[in-house]
């Protein structure tokens, strides 16, 4: 359809239809007894048989079927025959599940999960689904915070580069391309900035940081084209989101130039009145209408107020026809009003749903992602050892993340039923040992699973078995973590550590046989001091999703050498949180060896965190040379180009994530300590080498400056390049 005829069709319809339009409500009001949910939940959320019928949007339903016949009954219903919006929380796969994107962060690949964000695209269309609320690209450095699962880390440049390539993934060039879906960056903005960890908590961050730190990533998915942006639940400078005119209309529309829709996150705009910033459901329509939140997810607020609002001259008509624009310029750019069903196709559902290309896929990604932070020669395992497999996610098909549940749990490959296919059954033994959580431990609210409580007797035979299969072995592999439930939205942890029931049974194995790999699950970084001090090795790999087992198999054997590197620092223990490698300078601070009592520093735990950010190990070696620049100095309009030779020192193929961090020398504002500024994976075999070249541009040293203006000043600057944010291998330039 011509921009002019969407025109004409605004212009054609009725305020009411035009305000159902920015209504968006859940698929089970759709699924059911229409009498029931009218009488029901619709009634108690104030929405009408006419909004039920009209509302322009649908959250979580899918399957090709359904969705073709909730499009042909909406449809004929609508006065103007409008096709409806279908969208899903597709974070890191539909059928099957890739990596939780911390895990994807730690590939340094975000090529491949731009690859990956394709192939759960084309489920998901397949599927009848338009939109996923996906990237989520806010910033993370508090691991209490549940959420860091759905982020890709703490560096703004590496979120930055996978905000990007997730949304071409998820998009490609054009909408109407089959297989593709409209994708979504949430939560604009700052929503990782959660006080002291616990979501849904207020944001205090100065503008400066703000801007310099948590905006980027959202930006580079705006610049990448991303059809849909989501409104975060916390507040900016004392205001919600939702209602932030300043944040959505002059940063996002204004400085960053999104034209797209902006939907609010779930039920987010009445959420302002519990924020006691509107005085009421009406006050904040008209405050996020005035903001510009083009769609209302989940509540009547709008459906229930702007009508009357307009009528009584409080919000101007205008506003909404804004909205409701942008709105059926999407469905536009999506195909919907030449097939309304865009790519709902129940036998290609079938077909691509864990197809073997797509499980190849996420194999490989599971194995990029796993990250060995400590092995002292134990890895790769010896498949002639007798080796005993204790542990609660030995045999643990829930491997795929809270925010996964699209997919089935049935589906994942467990890492017993992977080693059955590699190791000799005569010297390989499986034990569970421990439930994952023990019965102290209550994971309130959830209604998704209810984990299932143990008798003491149950325990015990469970612990006994464990320790006699790790007495009898030569090498103990504990795979162990926490409960898929305990990371994810609304799971903020005061202590962040492996649930006490599993560290008993690690003391108890540990006890009659110190020879111990620890196999690490997780959505956020954990407190690991005991487990690093006393396992022999530690192979961290996250919820890697429906091929978990199989990749954790291939990295424990050396089939794949592991090459992944930490995307958010690992604290030494919870009251450091939160944590950076990126912190800014300090008048005073605490440098190595300094023993002086006023420092910026603690007095029982060391700064540095205990496994920092960009850290990973392989089974191979690394040695990086001298950093050489081809020049001293720069002038605004040059590059420089900085030049290492990485050389694979051990006996092993193996791929290494070179990294690039700059640090400013001096500047009117503090800057941080250094910054992560581009990155290279480079395989190498044995004894090989290859030189990697960066190339800095002047846009590299841009900063937001004393007087607000984004842009860099002359002086010097410190290239640094190593394996990980802690390297100091360094050369100098200057900006003139």
């Amino acid at each position: 359809m011509k921009q002019t005829d969407l025109e004409k069709l605004l212009a054609d319809m009725s305020l009411k239809e035009k305000v159902d339009q920015m209504l968006q409500l859940s698929g089970a009001f759709y699924l059911g007894d229409e009498n029931s949910v009218l009488t029901g939940p619709a009634n108690d959320m104030g929405i009408g048989k006419e909004d039920l019928e009209m509302a322009g949007s649908i959250l979580g339903a899918a399957g090709a079927d359904t969705m073709k016949k909730l499009q042909d009954d909406y449809m004929a219903k609508q006065p103007h025959h409008i096709p409806m919006l279908f969208m899903m929380d597709v974070i890191h796969g539909m059928k099957t599940i890739f990596p939780a994107p911390l895990a994807q962060g730690a590939t340094f690949d975000p090529e491949l999960s731009g690859e990956c964000a394709s192939a759960a695209a084309k489920e998901a269309s397949a599927a009848g689904l338009h939109v996923t609320f996906s990237p989520m690209v806010d910033l993370v450095r508090d691991a209490r915070w549940g959420r860091v699962v759905e982020s890709t880390g703490e560096d703004p440049y590496l979120n930055s580069r996978f905000s990007e390539a997730i949304v071409k993934g998820f998009q490609g060039d054009d909408l109407k391309t089959p297989g593709k879906v409209a994708s979504c960056i949430k939560h604009f903005a700052g929503y990782g900035g959660a006080v002291a960890g616990r979501d849904y908590n207020t944001v205090e961050l100065s503008e400066h940081t703000f801007r310099e730190f948590y905006l980027p990533a959202y930006k580079a998915g705006i610049d990448a084209g991303a059809a849909m942006v989501m409104t975060s639940f916390n507040t900016i400078n004392g205001v919600p989101a939702s209602t932030n005119k300043w944040l959505m209309r002059d940063i996002l529309r204004g400085e960053m130039g999104f034209d797209g829709v902006l939907i609010s996150d779930f039920a987010a705009i009445l959420e302002t009145v519990a924020h006691r910033s509107s005085k009421d459901a009406a006050d904040a329509a008209k405050k996020a209408l005035e903001a510009g939140v083009d769609i209302d997810m989940m509540t009547s607020v709008y459906a229930a107020n702007l009508c009357r609002l307009v009528e009584e001259g409080e919000v101007d008509e205008h506003l909404i026809d804004e909205c409701c624009l942008r709105i059926l310029e999407l469905k536009n750019k999506l195909g919907l009003f030449e097939n309304p069903y865009k790519d709902a196709d129940a036998e290609k559902e079938k077909a691509y749903n864990l197809c073997p290309e797509h499980r190849a896929l996420a194999k490989k990604a599971a194995e990029e992602s796993f990250v060995l932070l400590k092995n002292d020669g134990v890895l790769p395992l010896d498949t002639a050892k007798k080796i005993a497999f204790v542990g609660p996610y030995t045999n643990n098909h829930e491997i795929k993340s809270s925010w996964s549940f699209t997919g089935d749990s049935k589906d994942c490959v467990t890492i017993q039923e992977a080693a059955e296919k590699v190791f000799d059954a005569s010297r390989t033994t499986y034990a569970e040992g421990c439930p994952v959580i023990g019965n102290d431990v209550e994971l309130i609210g959830f209604t998704e699973t209810t984990p299932k409580k143990y008798s003491e007797e149950e325990l015990a035979a469970m612990e006994q078995s464990a320790l006699q299969a790790a007495k009898e072995a030569d090498l103990v592999v504990m795979p162990m973590g926490e409960h898929y439930l305990q990371s994810g939205e609304a799971t903020s942890r005061a202590m962040i550590d492996v649930p006490e029931i599993q560290m008993e049974l690690f003391r108890k194995v540990l006890a009659v046989n110190p020879n111990v790999v620890v196999v690490l699950f997780n959505g956020r970084p954990l407190d690991l001091r005991e487990i690093s001090a006393k396992a022999k090795a530690i192979l961290e790999v996250w919820f890697p999703g429906t091929e978990g087992g199989s990749a954790v198999v291939d990295v424990l054997t050396g089939k794949k050498n592991p090459s992944g590197h930490l995307p958010m620092s690992f604290p030494y223990c919870v009251g450091q949180a939160p944590v950076s490698y990126n912190e800014y300078s300090t008048g005073r601070p605490n440098l190595p060896g300094m023993k002086e009592r006023f420092r910026s520093k603690y007095l029982d735990i060391p700064n540095a965190p205990l496994y920092p950010f960009g850290y990973g190990l392989s089974y191979t070696t690394f040695a990086v040379s001298d950093v050489v620049l081809d020049q001293n100095e720069m002038d605004k309009n040059g590059r420089i180009a900085a030049k290492v030779t990485v050389k694979n020192t051990g006996d092993a193929a193996g791929c290494e994530v070179v990294q690039l961090y700059i640090r400013d020398d001096y500047s009117d504002v503090v800057r941080p300590v250094k910054e992560l500024k581009g990155f290279r994976k480079v395989e190498l075999a044995p004894g090989e080498e290859q030189e990697v070249t960066f190339y800095i541009t002047e846009e590299d040293l841009r900063y937001y400056r004393l007087d607000g203006t984004f842009g860099s000043e002359p002086g010097t600057f410190t290239v640094m390049i190593g394996n990980s944010s802690t390297t100091e291998n360094s050369a100098v330039f200057t900006l003139k």
